[in-house]
């Protein structure tokens, strides 16, 4: 009987602690975000900016920040409005986002660009931009709480 009520205690505590760890990746949430970013580039480029990140109704404010190298050449301003998935708190969306990519931009232009960080928070970003920018070129964006 003392095996049989110690292996029901473990087995007990195997299904909670594997129900507690199915439960935190299930609240993994979403939030909203809206920025701005200036960027200027010649070969290498920086870029920076500000916005708001919606989390469960509260609206945080962020400063964006980057740094871009390769073919890049050229100014231009940014909105960006999308998504922040997978986080489980305002400070999940914070840290650095890197992405490689291309295009331009002359007067008008569209961008669309998924990034994640080291903390798995995942962006979906569309973009309207304004200004004279063609690049082909790895980017860093990093994103703080204000």
């Amino acid at each position: 009987m003392n095996i049989s009520s110690r292996f029901r205690t473990i087995v007990a505590a195997l299904v909670a602690t594997a129900g507690v760890g199915l439960a935190s990746s299930a609240q993994a949430d979403s939030g909203t975000i809206r920025f701005y970013v200036y960027k200027a580039a010649f070969f290498v480029g920086g870029s920076g900016g500000e916005g708001t990140l919606t989390f469960h109704g509260r609206r945080y404010p962020i400063s964006i920040g980057g740094v871009s190298g390769g073919l890049a050449f050229g100014a231009s301003k940014t909105y960006f409005q999308g998504r922040v998935r997978n986080i489980q708190r305002v400070r999940d969306a914070t840290g650095v986002y890197g992405a490689a990519g291309g295009g331009g931009a002359v007067g008008k232009g569209a961008q669309v660009i998924v990034m994640t960080n080291g903390k798995g928070a995942q962006l979906e970003l569309q973009g309207r931009q304004v200004g004279l920018q063609v690049n082909a070129d790895v980017t860093g964006l990093a994103i703080s709480l204000k």
